[in-house]
């Protein structure tokens, strides 16, 4: 029976922002920027609140794509940011044993931009963690509308499962 047949709930998952960055959304055009922050912020709230384990990592804060999103690091304070120079994220040793740590195979993925960041990550931690992937398509974005659907559907063909962010904390909520 599939792995992916389990209900994501607060016990099971974690849930790992990429690159939630002003400057990387500034290039966002497969969903209005407005609604994807507030989709991401709303997911992160409710993550706080069911105590979901987050991991916040961010590229090239310095020289390129802007500190994470105030919004996102008011609800996870203590977080500490990782701070990476490669886009693949699963590239990253620090992000590794973050999810590691966290000793949950669920991952939950919110990031930009789905065709590069989210896509090299999912299909790594696929492959060399057997970690189980479930992509937040609605707190993620493209830089148009068919690089995000052309990304969703390559990591769907490896198994990867896209979600939406109500349906994460209404599947975490249960009643």
């Amino acid at each position: 029976m599939s792995h992916y047949l389990d209900v994501l709930t607060p016990q099971n998952s974690q849930l790992i922002f990429i690159d939630q960055q002003p400057q990387m959304a500034f290039g966002v055009q497969s969903i209005d920027r407005q609604v994807l922050k507030n989709n991401v912020v709303g997911l992160a709230k409710a993550a706080k609140l069911f105590n979901i384990p987050t991991t916040i990592t961010t590229v090239e804060t310095e020289s390129f794509s802007g500190n994470t999103y105030p919004e996102l690091l008011a609800v996870f304070p203590e977080n500490n940011i990782l701070e990476r120079t490669s886009m693949n994220s699963w590239d990253d040793q620090n992000v590794r044993d973050a999810l590691a740590a966290n000793g949950r195979k669920k991952v939950i993925v919110s990031g930009l931009w789905t065709e590069v960041c989210n896509t090299t990550f999912a299909l790594c931690a696929v492959k060399d963690a057997d970690y189980q992937i479930y992509m937040v398509v609605d707190a993620s974005g493209g830089t148009s509308v068919d690089a995000h659907k052309y990304a969703i559907d390559r990591m769907v063909q490896a198994g990867i499962v896209p979600v939406t962010w109500q349906q994460v904390i209404l599947e975490w909520q249960r009643d």
